[in-house]
């Protein structure tokens, strides 16, 4: 039986203007950071015996295509759309394309949503237990 899949959808960390009052809230957040923090939540996912893909995205030029042709490609059993398109306000509309795209595109898969940037994992088997590989 293959891994349980999972995507993790998320701002390209290069694009986002961490000084920007809507990151305020997240004072020392830079793109590494994100990154490493992406990064870490998928091998954390890889050692549980799940397989994530990251999925990095822009503010809405392309995002939609990005994650259509994705889904077209793969059948993933999660989605994860990450914080910051979930929790910024100015990113409500891109959250509400992206959430109809996987409805559209991928209608059997569970959406996962972490609290914090250390409990993907958590948020995952919340629904799915790691199958064997």
């Amino acid at each position: 039986m293959a891994p349980v899949s999972v995507v993790l959808i998320g701002l390209d960390p290069d694009l986002i203007d961490f000084s920007a009052p809507a990151y305020s809230a997240y004072p020392g957040l830079d793109a590494a950071k994100v990154r490493a923090g992406l990064e870490a939540d998928a091998a954390r996912l890889r050692e549980l015996g799940y397989a994530p893909e990251i999925c990095l995205v822009d503010f809405g030029q392309t995002a939609e295509s990005v994650v259509r042709e994705l889904l077209r490609r793969k059948l993933f059993d999660a989605v994860m759309i990450g914080a910051g398109v979930r929790l910024i306000v100015e990113n409500t509309a891109l959250f509400e394309k992206l959430i109809n795209i996987v409805h559209v595109h991928a209608p059997q898969a569970k959406f996962c949503f972490n609290t914090r940037p250390t409990d993907t994992a958590e948020a995952v088997q919340r629904w799915f237990l790691p199958r064997a590989r």
